[in-house]
């Protein structure tokens, strides 16, 4: 049994024996009414706050229900109240942690009545706002329970790192509103409490949060789908330190920088894997003169950024200025949005300049329904819309794209090629990517009560390695490399992997231009960047065998379609006839910079003014 399945069967345990706890305590017909109304009070205000980023009133009202009723009233308020407004919100993995997270809280509200039973205005404020952060840290590791990968504090640290606008958000909103309103709150439940003299076991309490606690603590990580899917990707190295697009196939610089990026998604950094001798940045090194196009430029520089080797003197070229110069003058790269969105990307996270051109062009060709085609004014495509949304992920014009991908999801809950195209794992993988850029948990995306990432998971083998399709388990290595991108949980770029050693590779192994690659530090920034991990964009292998995906136009009447292995079938039931008409060129795409702290903070301050402001008017007003 994973970790994840043990955690998530702990805290299901701790959910239904905190509901058994609230029914054998027998609580009269009157507690069960303010319990109920307490809970769409904690529904309403979530729903009323929806648009502040972590403001709501639920958890101040779940903690002033179990300071006021007790510990099984409140678990009962903040469980039913993270069931019943994900309604709205929308239903997924994540309901049970916050049903449990929230039910927490009105434990510690009930603690909190038993050290200070009179506790005032300051105490409830900095109560509710560490609760805040705790349950904040507890969602955080939900992410890690639901999406799998490595148990580690470092990980974990990272998604922490990721999450401090937003938890700090969280905690200045609950302060604010128990400075507010808490204490006369708290004072009208108490005077109910007290009319009905209803109580409820303190020592239950203690068991039902060491039960929730020890969800946090599993005993030992296994492997998981995505460590599944590396180790095969290990195992098919070539000797020269590269990959084809099969175990056995000779090497090629695409194949081995697709393979680099899904390693480097799921940890691991490519300067640790070896095979005779040779790493993947020593075989990229030794054929950086192979690259040519926008595609071949910016897939290596996304690959040595998560290394952490400089692409500005690898081998002996500036890859960075390479790709630049490639920029026509209407700021597109060949003319592509895919190919457009994918050297933004690479640009950002190289240190290249020039991109608000490229973006700026990139709104421009987007079209009516929201998505992006392979050509400008060409049918919207699942792959050419994640791309272009993973390059500008912050932007409305990115958001509007997630409208198209909802349209575009077929019942097996994957995503096909084109209007008509076949469904399959690559472009599933991108649109998974997209959905992650703008912020969009992809596991709450279903068509007909499925998701993308169910349906990856149904396509990867007992070895490990991903099928393109149900019916086609062509280029396995490429597959395999851009999907766990998609099931990593995030968008490229895949940020710097620290070293599992810290010594140097062999001498020579990554060229003379090559600088060495720095010990992995303890800094905040860098944990953060350790768990950024996405991995991959993909392009159709060109006709003809060409080692390059992506540098080839689209043919008249026919050609290459983009996602699609040479030679691939349509997926049987999921997938009508690929079309016949134009085909596009391949793309590659795909960026996740981060959300942007200043809103959720700014939003949090000025409610903490607000509130604070309104505590000495109201004070004044009616003597509290």
């Amino acid at each position: 049994m994973s970790w994840e399945l043990a955690s998530f069967l702990i805290l299901g345990a701790a959910l239904l024996g905190g509901f058994a706890w609230y029914e054998r305590s027998r609580p009269t017909s009157q507690v069960i009414a303010l319990v109920a109304a307490l809970a769409a009070l904690a529904i309403a205000g979530r729903l009323a706050f929806a648009a502040l980023p972590n403001v709501k009133p639920t958890t101040d009202i779940v903690i002033f229900a179990g300071y006021a009723l007790g510990p099984a009233p409140g678990f009962a308020v903040g469980g039913l109240a993270a069931l019943v407004s994900n309604f709205w919100f929308g239903q997924g993995p994540w309901t049970p942690w916050q049903m449990a997270g929230w039910g927490m809280c009105g434990i510690l509200g009930a603690g909190l009545a038993v050290v200070r039973p009179r506790a005032g205005r300051l105490t409830l404020a900095v109560v509710c706002a560490l609760a805040g952060i705790a349950y904040g840290a507890l969602l955080n590791f939900s992410l890690m329970a639901t999406y799998g990968g490595d148990l580690s504090w470092q990980r974990f640290l990272a998604l922490e790192s990721r999450a401090v606008p937003f938890d700090a958000a969280h905690a200045i909103g609950n302060a604010a509103l128990a400075l507010v309103a808490g204490p006369a709150m708290i004072r009208m439940l108490v005077r109910f409490r007290e009319r009905f003299e209803w109580h409820a076991p303190a020592v239950a309490s203690v068991l039902l949060l060491a039960l929730a606690l020890a969800s946090v603590l599993p005993a030992r990580a296994q492997a998981s789908e995505t460590s599944r899917a590396a180790e095969w990707l290990v195992a098919a190295q070539n000797a020269d330190g590269g990959w084809g697009s099969a175990p056995g196939h000779n090497s090629a610089t695409d194949m081995t920088a697709w393979a680099t990026l899904g390693l480097e998604a799921s940890g691991r950094n490519p300067l640790d894997i070896s095979s005779g001798g040779h790493n993947p940045v020593g075989y990229l090194s030794s054929h950086v003169d192979e690259l040519s196009s926008p595609g071949d430029y910016a897939r290596t520089i996304l690959a040595l950024e998560a290394a952490g080797v400089d692409p500005h003197d690898f081998g002996g070229h500036d890859l960075v200025s390479a790709l630049a110069e490639q920029r026509r003058n209407n700021g597109s790269y060949e003319g592509w949005p895919g190919s457009t969105a994918f050297a933004v990307i690479a640009l950002r996270a190289g240190g290249g300049g020039g991109i608000d051109q490229s973006i700026s062009w990139l709104a421009k060709v987007q079209n009516g329904d929201g998505g992006w085609g392979d050509v400008p004014g060409s049918p919207s495509t699942a792959d050419g819309t994640g791309a272009a949304m993973q390059a500008m992920p912050d932007s409305s014009v990115a958001k509007h794209g997630l409208g198209y991908l909802r349209n575009a999801q077929r019942p097996s809950g994957g995503f096909p090629i084109g209007a008509s195209g076949a469904v399959n794992a690559q472009s599933t993988a991108w649109a998974v990517q997209g959905m992650v850029a703008v912020g969009t948990d992809p596991a709450s995306v279903h068509e007909r009560g499925k998701s993308p990432l169910e349906y990856l998971a149904a396509r990867q083998d007992a070895d490990g390695h991903y099928r393109y399709s149900a019916s086609s388990d062509q280029t396995p290595v490429w597959v395999t490399g851009q999907v766990l991108a998609a099931t990593a949980g995030d968008s490229f770029p895949v940020s710097p992997v620290p070293r599992a050693a810290p010594t140097p590779p062999p001498s020579g192994e990554l060229g003379s231009a090559t600088p060495v690659v720095p010990a992995p530090s303890d800094s905040a920034q860098e944990l953060l960047e350790s768990l950024n991990q996405t991995g991959s964009a993909g392009s159709a292998p060109q006709a003809g065998g060409g080692s390059s995906p992506s540098t080839r136009p689209p043919a008249k009447g026919g050609g290459i379609v983009p996602g699609l292995p040479q030679g691939a079938i349509p997926e049987g039931e999921e997938a009508e006839s690929a079309p016949a008409e134009s085909a596009a060129p391949p793309f590659e795409a795909g960026d996740n910079p981060g959300p942007k702290p200043w809103a959720p903070l700014g939003i949090g301050l000025a409610a903490a003014g607000v509130a604070l402001g309104s505590v000495l008017f109201l004070g004044r007003r009616f003597s509290w």
